[in-house]
């Protein structure tokens, strides 16, 4: 059997991290074994999976297989669309500055904030009583 050569990009986003298989094909997203339509149903999400194809114009030319675990849908679609950026840079240097353009290769840093002792969370005290 030959092994297949395909690019890869670890996308993190939130709690979530996508290991992204960039291989020569005809445009189908396989998510953890599934078509991506089964997993992300809202529009938004598909669209932001999508983004570096379109900011590139690579749609449909390649496929893409991702493995990816952690956080909520929302957090992982984000993985996933940072993975295919940052493998889509790795493939082909002139696509870097698209991507960074688009903001596409920036890790968003924003995570949970931690729940301070005496405090209900992160930031919300309790209600103040003057007697």
């Amino acid at each position: 059997m030959k092994e297949e050569s395909y690019i890869w990009g670890t996308g993190k986003r939130k709690c979530a991290i996508a290991q992204v298989r960039l291989l020569p094909g005809d445009g189908e997203i396989i998510i953890n074994d599934k078509p991506y339509q089964e997993i992300f149903t809202r529009v938004e999400h598909r669209r932001m999976i999508e983004h570096p194809f379109l900011a590139t114009d690579t749609m449909g030319k390649f496929r893409v297989t991702v493995k990816v675990k952690g956080g909520g849908i929302n957090g992982q679609a984000g993985a996933i669309r940072h993975g295919i950026a940052r493998a889509l840079a790795k493939e082909n240097e002139v696509f870097k500055p698209l991507l960074r353009k688009e903001g596409l290769l920036t890790r968003d840093a924003r995570i949970k904030e931690r729940k301070k002792y005496g405090l209900k969370r992160a930031r919300k005290a309790p209600q103040y009583t003057k007697r």
